[in-house]
This record gives C-alpha cells, structure tokens and sequence, in this order.
C-alpha cells in the first residue's frame, strides 16, 4: 500500500475491506471533493466531504455528498445544540490531526462525534479522505459508520 496514514493503519487494524485510490491533488480546484470525484471517476453522490464543525464550543465531524452543502441547523439539532458552525482552519487541523484538504473520519487525533449523512446509506460504497490530499479510501458507508460510530442523519440544506 502506498499510503501510511492515521486513517489507513485504523482500517488496517480494523481488518475493513476498502480500496485506496489517488489522485492529483489541485488546491486551487474550489470544492475539493467535487474535484476529488472528477479526478476518480466517481459520482459526486459517492464521494463524501469531511467537515470538521464546533457546536456548544465542542468539535464534531460532519461527512456529507461532494455535491451538497451542509446545514448548520441540521447539524445542531443532530448534535443535540442549539447552532454549530465551521471550525477554522487552524483549529481542525490541530484537532484531527491532519492538513485541510485531507482530513479523514478515521484516525483523528481525538475521539469525536461523527455525523454521517443519511444519504450514504443509499450506496454500496462511498469514498471519504483516507488522511492526506489526493488519497481517497472507497469502502462500504455501514464500515464507516461503523468504525467511527456516526450518527446516521439528515445533515444537507
């Protein structure tokens, strides 16, 4: 494997099936995980974003479709708050460990809530960021709710 990251030794160890696949990272490419999707051939509803957001001052993870844009409302009221909001730049990548761009649902540096977009369900298999820009992890959406024990919730505007 060509990849050593936090999220990739967590799948290992967990013994869940999933494939790696890379590509070309592009900074400049506006909405990365579209950008992700094109660069893999995959459908924007297949590969999933991963948002790292605050409510009540607590960090949580959001992981919602390329192609959709989360809603804050459904997020709080998901997290059991009143509002939740994005969490800078600085912040989620000291939380979780990993840059912007490549943040995974696996292997953050803290145990977290995990907010998993219901919308996952729909599919064999999702791709979510495998812990660096340009690695992607496809793998069934029940193995990542699984492995990150997410909440499965309505979580699009």
């Amino acid at each position: 494997m060509t990849a050593n990251t936090p999220a990739i030794k967590l799948l290992q160890a967990a013994k869940i099936a999933f494939r790696v696949v890379e590509y070309e990272f592009d900074h400049d490419a506006g909405n990365l995980a579209l950008h992700a999707a094109k660069s893999i051939g995959l459908s924007p509803h297949q590969v999933f974003k991963t948002l790292m957001v605050e409510a009540a001052q607590r960090p949580a993870c959001v992981i919602i479709p390329a192609d959709r844009s989360v809603s804050m409302k459904r997020v709080a009221q998901a997290l059991s708050q009143k509002s939740a909001e994005m969490m800078p730049t600085a912040v989620a990548e000291r939380v979780t460990g990993y840059r912007v761009g490549g943040i995974s649902p696996f292997g953050q540096k803290q145990k977290i809530p995990m907010l998993l977009d219901q919308t996952a369900m729909e599919c064999s298999e999702v791709a979510v960021n495998g812990g660096r820009r340009g690695l992607i992890v496809v793998l069934s959406p029940d193995r990542i709710k699984d492995v990150v024990s997410a909440k499965i919730a309505d979580l699009c505007a």
